[in-house]
């Protein structure tokens, strides 16, 4: 790395830009929900992601060719990476605070490393194990578990932050089946196959969506328009670009400080948006899972990376 990029702030810029998308996009997420039918606002999102994708996946194509042998693998990341995972996001974003929804994304790195350690004999040191042990107390603590201990029992919130875990457990299974494709093809390519799956699988229950209520386009305000519109444009595609030119021109570890700018800005414009509360047990738990990640990721950078890279 030359003492030219070192200097260069703007790797960092594009690099804080790139969490600031990602970030919002939780509240963005939340308010566009609710003049969009579900399956219907995730069809809309990929299928335009889909489109402004397609030039530069068909230049990469013309570069590195797909193996027929490999679409199998490429569509079941496809499966987990969007249609589960997007699923249980959208269902849970609806239910819980975008607060909790942002900081229990983060236990994807851990979920990767263990499952990683499990399936695939991936050595695991001591460090990795604590660190795992305190983010899984922290998801516990957010996901409610004091609260129901105390009789504060919320079952919509705890069903959504549930659903948030399971949105990262089906992305961290699409991570662990690309790892293979990951060597073979640039993660444009993969990414773009993933975003095609999505477009075709959400499109049954987002037309069952319509014919059960063909006036829910109407419906839709500026407002619902300019949030597809930021989680396609901005979120699924400039954000994604914006990481991946910074990636290579700094490290992995100087990017990876960036993913913790991600829930202090949606909890920001979560209380001033949604006007909801930060309580105790949510910073306690940030706190831990923010330790757990760093403990439970050393000396992983793969499942640093691919977690970054595959944003969407």
């Amino acid at each position: 790395m030359s003492s030219k990029i070192l200097k260069s702030p703007i790797p960092y810029l594009a690099l804080l830009l790139a969490h600031l998308i990602w970030g919002a996009n939780f509240v963005v997420a939340k308010v566009t929900l609710e003049e969009f039918p579900t399956h219907s606002l995730a069809f809309l999102r990929f299928a335009i992601a889909s489109l402004l994708l397609a030039p530069f996946f068909l230049a990469e194509t013309r570069k590195v060719k797909i193996n027929p042998k490999d679409l199998p693998n490429l569509i079941l990341i496809g499966i987990f990476i969007i249609t589960f995972n997007i699923t249980f996001f959208f269902a849970g974003i609806q239910r819980t605070t975008a607060t909790d929804a942002s900081i229990l994304t983060l236990v994807i790195p851990m979920l990767s490393v263990i499952l990683g350690w499990i399936f695939l004999k991936e050595k695991v040191y001591t460090i990795n194990l604590l660190g795992i042990a305190l983010g899984f107390i922290g998801a516990i603590i957010i996901i409610g578990l004091p609260q129901i201990l105390l009789g504060q029992f919320q079952p919509e919130m705890l069903l959504g932050n549930i659903l948030m875990i399971l949105a990262s457990v089906s992305w961290v299974i699409g991570a662990l089946i690309s790892r293979k494709m990951l060597k073979i093809y640039p993660s444009l390519i993969v990414t773009a196959v993933a975003f095609l799956v999505g477009v075709i699988t959400f499109f049954p229950p987002a037309l069952r969506e319509y014919l059960v209520d063909p006036g829910w386009p109407e419906k839709v305000t500026m407002l619902g328009l300019l949030g597809l519109a930021y989680m396609t444009a901005l979120s699924s595609i400039s954000a994604y670009f914006l990481f991946e030119w910074a990636l290579a021109k700094t490290s992995l570890i100087a990017a990876d400080l960036f993913q913790y700018i991600e829930p202090f800005i949606a909890a920001t414009l979560a209380v001033l948006i949604l006007h909801e509360r930060i309580s105790f047990s949510f910073i306690i738990g940030a706190v831990l899972i923010a330790l757990g990640v760093y403990w439970g990721t050393l000396a992983k950078e793969f499942h640093h990376k691919h977690y970054r890279t595959h944003r969407i």
